[in-house]
């Protein structure tokens, strides 16, 4: 089963018009006056990806009744927050691929890369600035304090085999799910939705990012190499117990898990046992169900919105996130 398509989840083509705006102005806001300092931070973009928080912005950016260049500019902000993290993911994971690519750190080092990552902040907040106002500027900065903070919880979890699920949803919410509720957030506020609209995208957005992140974690368990652009199992090389392997250390095929995880780092062969083991214990299957939760609370959050396509496509969207797990599974 090949993977569902975002372009067909989203039929409405102004918007992906206004992603167009939005990649190109990603790269507009990333020169710098060093054409050593441009390349490196835009590495990253020209590797792709999905853009999933910018497209965000847009459909979120539906509900208002401005239509102006605030909506991509939302976009780019925020994708500039993402991608400049993901720098600093990839140098504190050692990671040597990102995207199918290899990582910053792994062409330029370690330095470099944080560099680049902190440069891509700074363009963020320069563009909030100029283009978005105070609100937005206090939201991006206050987001990045978050996935700060639940990126350092999540570091002191590494390798913690007896830390819980209440563990596991705080650091995701802070490293994950802040930013793409900013996201959303940063599009109902540049077109100038009503409040309680922005209020409702916000509570939905938290909602699908906590969704994002157990899908993503689960696809780290079930799909190949290829699919991931990225080893599979590196969640657990790298040390991070994701939901999945919690519920197996929690259930009778605790001891085991355990047992192969015992010494440090984690040997590969081991790894390899241990996503056996989670997979057919149905413990990936456990944390789809809670994934599918979340999914309940998220069309709640939006279910008095305008009748209009986005609201449509928004409830269908943790829908399709479970989807590319399904279809991992079956590739």
């Amino acid at each position: 089963m090949d993977a569902p398509s975002i372009r067909d989840l989203v039929p409405l083509d102004h918007v992906w018009d206004q992603m167009e705006r939005v990649e190109a102005r990603l790269f507009e806001a990333t020169q710098a006056e060093d054409p050593f300092l441009t390349k490196l931070a835009q590495h990253l973009l020209v590797a792709g990806g999905k853009r999933f928080r910018p497209l965000l912005a847009q459909l979120a950016a539906e509900f208002g009744p401005a239509h102006d260049g605030r909506r991509v500019e939302a976009g780019v902000a925020v994708e500039l927050i993402h991608v400049g993290s993901l720098y600093h993911d990839d140098v504190m994971d050692e990671a040597m691929l990102r995207r199918g690519e290899p990582s910053g750190n792994a062409v330029w080092g370690d330095s470099m890369a944080i560099l680049a990552g902190d440069f891509l902040l700074a363009r963020a907040s320069q563009v909030a600035a100029t283009h978005l106002g105070l609100e937005s500027v206090l939201l991006l900065a206050t987001t990045y304090a978050t996935l700060v903070e639940g990126q350092t919880l999540e570091l002191q979890l590494d390798y913690d085999l007896d830390h819980r699920a209440d563990e596991y949803y705080r650091v995701i919410g802070g490293k994950t799910a802040s930013l793409i509720r900013a996201a959303a957030r940063l599009g109902a506020l540049a077109s100038d939705a009503p409040p309680d609209v922005v209020e409702a995208l916000s509570a939905w957005a938290w909602e699908l990012g906590i969704v994002f992140q157990i899908t993503d974690d689960a696809l780290d368990l079930v799909a190949t190499d290829d699919f991931l652009g990225k080893p599979a199992g590196s969640d657990i090389l790298e040390g991070k117990i994701t939901l999945p392997v919690l519920y197996a250390l929690e259930s009778e095929d605790g001891p085991r898990v355990r047992y192969l995880l015992a010494d440090q780092p984690y040997d590969p062969g081991a790894v390899r046992q241990v996503i056996d083991i989670v997979r057919s214990g149905g413990h990936v299957d456990r944390s789809l169900v809670d994934a599918t939760e979340r999914i309940g609370a998220a069309e709640e959050a939006i279910a008095g919105l305008p009748d209009l396509p986005a609201r449509s496509i928004l409830t269908d969207m943790g829908e399709f996130l479970l989807r590319q797990v399904t279809a991992a599974r079956s590739a």
